[in-house]
Protein backbone atom coordinates (compact mmCIF):
# COMPACT_ATOMS: atom_id res chain seq x y z
CA UNK A 1 0.00 0.00 0.00
CA UNK A 2 2.89 2.70 0.60
CA UNK A 3 3.50 2.37 -3.16
CA UNK A 4 0.47 3.37 -3.75
CA UNK A 5 0.09 7.24 -4.99
CA UNK A 6 -3.38 8.89 -5.53
CA UNK A 7 -4.04 12.74 -5.51
CA UNK A 8 -5.96 12.70 -2.25
CA UNK A 9 -5.73 11.63 0.66
CA UNK A 10 -6.45 8.14 1.56
CA UNK A 11 -9.19 8.69 4.27
CA UNK A 12 -10.58 6.69 6.49
CA UNK A 13 -12.06 2.96 6.27
CA UNK A 14 -15.07 2.91 5.24
CA UNK A 15 -16.89 1.14 7.61
CA UNK A 16 -20.40 2.63 7.78
CA UNK A 17 -20.56 1.38 4.25
CA UNK A 18 -18.33 -1.89 4.81
CA UNK A 19 -21.94 -3.93 4.45
CA UNK A 20 -22.02 -3.17 1.06
CA UNK A 21 -18.58 -3.79 -0.05
CA UNK A 22 -16.49 -7.28 -0.62
CA UNK A 23 -13.31 -6.33 0.64
CA UNK A 24 -11.58 -2.85 1.88
CA UNK A 25 -12.46 0.07 0.98
CA UNK A 26 -11.63 3.92 2.43
CA UNK A 27 -13.11 7.05 2.06
CA UNK A 28 -12.27 10.77 2.23
CA UNK A 29 -14.41 13.95 2.49
CA UNK A 30 -13.41 16.60 -0.16
CA UNK A 31 -16.06 18.46 0.29
CA UNK A 32 -20.38 18.40 1.06
CA UNK A 33 -20.92 22.01 -0.30
CA UNK A 34 -22.01 22.76 -3.96
CA UNK A 35 -20.99 19.09 -5.17
CA UNK A 36 -20.80 16.85 -2.74
CA UNK A 37 -17.46 14.80 -3.32
CA UNK A 38 -15.51 11.48 -2.34
CA UNK A 39 -12.05 10.22 -2.88
CA UNK A 40 -12.92 6.39 -2.66
CA UNK A 41 -9.86 3.95 -2.29
CA UNK A 42 -10.20 -0.09 -3.16
CA UNK A 43 -7.94 -2.37 -2.28
CA UNK A 44 -6.96 -5.02 -4.59
CA UNK A 45 -9.95 -7.02 -5.38
CA UNK A 46 -12.58 -4.79 -3.45
CA UNK A 47 -15.80 -4.14 -4.87
CA UNK A 48 -18.90 -2.63 -3.98
CA UNK A 49 -21.92 -4.32 -4.27
CA UNK A 50 -24.35 -3.41 -7.41
CA UNK A 51 -26.53 -0.33 -6.68
CA UNK A 52 -29.01 2.27 -8.24
CA UNK A 53 -28.88 6.20 -7.88
CA UNK A 54 -32.36 7.45 -7.97
CA UNK A 55 -33.02 11.20 -8.58
CA UNK A 56 -29.52 12.30 -8.76
CA UNK A 57 -26.61 10.18 -11.24
CA UNK A 58 -22.90 10.05 -10.14
CA UNK A 59 -19.72 10.54 -11.64
CA UNK A 60 -16.36 8.94 -11.25
CA UNK A 61 -13.19 10.49 -12.14
CA UNK A 62 -10.59 7.74 -11.79
CA UNK A 63 -7.29 9.01 -10.66
CA UNK A 64 -4.78 6.18 -9.50
CA UNK A 65 -4.53 2.24 -9.80
CA UNK A 66 -6.70 0.18 -12.72
CA UNK A 67 -10.15 -0.56 -11.65
CA UNK A 68 -13.98 -1.85 -13.41
CA UNK A 69 -17.10 -0.56 -13.55
CA UNK A 70 -19.91 -2.18 -15.00
CA UNK A 71 -23.34 -1.35 -15.86
CA UNK A 72 -26.00 -4.81 -15.84
CA UNK A 73 -26.38 -6.39 -18.60
CA UNK A 74 -23.30 -4.53 -20.28
CA UNK A 75 -19.67 -5.62 -20.38
CA UNK A 76 -17.28 -4.72 -17.55
CA UNK A 77 -15.22 -1.77 -18.67
CA UNK A 78 -11.55 -1.08 -17.72
CA UNK A 79 -10.69 1.76 -15.62
CA UNK A 80 -7.47 3.87 -15.68
CA UNK A 81 -6.66 7.45 -14.46
CA UNK A 82 -7.72 10.28 -16.16
CA UNK A 83 -10.90 7.96 -17.25
CA UNK A 84 -14.46 9.56 -16.38
CA UNK A 85 -17.89 7.63 -16.09
CA UNK A 86 -21.05 9.03 -15.97
CA UNK A 87 -23.56 7.20 -14.39
CA UNK A 88 -27.32 8.09 -15.26
CA UNK A 89 -29.89 7.76 -12.60
CA UNK A 90 -31.86 4.40 -12.22
CA UNK A 91 -28.77 2.01 -14.10
CA UNK A 92 -28.02 -0.82 -12.30
CA UNK A 93 -24.17 -0.55 -11.82
CA UNK A 94 -21.34 -1.31 -9.74
CA UNK A 95 -17.86 -0.21 -9.46
CA UNK A 96 -14.37 -1.66 -8.08
CA UNK A 97 -10.56 -2.23 -8.20
CA UNK A 98 -9.43 -4.54 -10.46
CA UNK A 99 -7.56 -8.35 -8.70
CA UNK A 100 -4.29 -7.34 -8.40
CA UNK A 101 -4.45 -3.11 -7.80
CA UNK A 102 -5.53 -0.56 -5.37
CA UNK A 103 -7.75 1.74 -7.12
CA UNK A 104 -9.05 5.18 -6.24
CA UNK A 105 -11.12 7.26 -7.91
CA UNK A 106 -13.16 10.59 -6.86
CA UNK A 107 -16.98 10.30 -6.77
CA UNK A 108 -19.34 13.31 -7.66
CA UNK A 109 -23.01 12.79 -6.51
CA UNK A 110 -25.19 14.81 -8.70
CA UNK A 111 -26.85 16.96 -6.01
CA UNK A 112 -30.63 16.38 -6.26
CA UNK A 113 -32.73 16.89 -3.24
CA UNK A 114 -34.17 13.87 -1.83
CA UNK A 115 -31.63 11.56 -3.96
CA UNK A 116 -30.69 7.89 -3.05
CA UNK A 117 -28.67 4.94 -3.43
CA UNK A 118 -30.46 1.69 -3.98
CA UNK A 119 -28.45 -1.14 -2.65
CA UNK A 120 -28.39 -4.56 -4.31
CA UNK A 121 -26.56 -7.94 -4.12
CA UNK A 122 -23.19 -8.41 -4.07
CA UNK A 123 -20.91 -8.83 -7.34
CA UNK A 124 -20.29 -12.75 -6.93
CA UNK A 125 -16.46 -14.15 -7.12
CA UNK A 126 -17.65 -15.90 -10.21
CA UNK A 127 -18.72 -12.71 -11.80
CA UNK A 128 -15.64 -10.78 -10.61
CA UNK A 129 -13.48 -13.26 -11.96
CA UNK A 130 -14.45 -13.84 -15.15
CA UNK A 131 -12.85 -9.85 -15.64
Amino acid sequence: MSEFKQPFSLGQKNDAYAQYFIGQSYISILTLEGVPSFNVTFEPGCRNNWHVHQGGGQILLCTAGTGWYQEEGKPALKLNPGDVVNIPVGVNHWHGAAKDSWFAHVALSVPVEGSTTEWNGPVTDEEYNKL
